[in-house]
């Protein structure tokens, strides 16, 4: 147990299905999985909010990928619900805002339809709603299409 530790935190769940995996008796898994929580070695609640921070931030995942990640990891619901809670619905929609921007330079041979379903593709595969993905790549197309200088990072402020 020490050893998956000391590669990466890793939650309550996954430190016991790695225990069974190499045979430890289930009572002996359980007490030292007391002992490292009392100690401050595994803690569900710390993992989730620190996934959700890294996950959201670096790659710009929505709240509903977020979720699938930590209950894939074993986190209960009370915990995934409120590590997630702190990705309010505007900064999602900016991360989605933001990764569209990042992507449009590199669509710009394509038509409207086709960058359109690409970016939608792209922000639905991160966890965002449809109804959101398609606002916001709608949002930034049209922003695009008056303001190109804006988004190409081109522009002047002068």
């Amino acid at each position: 147990m020490l050893t998956q530790l000391s590669r990466a935190p890793r939650t309550r769940a996954q430190l016991s299905e790695a225990c069974r995996r190499r045979g430890v008796p289930d009572e002996a898994t359980e007490r030292v999985l007391d002992r490292f929580a009392e100690l401050g070695l595994v803690d569900d609640a710390s993992f989730a909010q620190a996934w959700v921070e890294s996950r959201h931030l670096g790659r710009g995942l929505a709240r509903r990928a977020l979720t699938h990640e930590l209950r894939a990891r074993g986190v209960d619901e009370p915990t995934v619900a409120d590590a997630v809670a702190v990705v309010d619905p505007e900064a999602e929609r900016a991360a989605a805002e933001s990764l569209v921007r990042a992507r449009l330079p590199g669509l710009a041979r394509y038509d409207r339809a086709t960058t359109t379903r690409r970016l939608h593709g792209m922000l639905i595969r991160r966890g965002y709603s449809t109804g959101l993905a398609l606002a916001v790549v709608r949002g930034v197309l049209d922003q695009s299409a008056t303001q190109p200088e804006e988004l190409d990072g081109h522009g002047s402020n002068a």
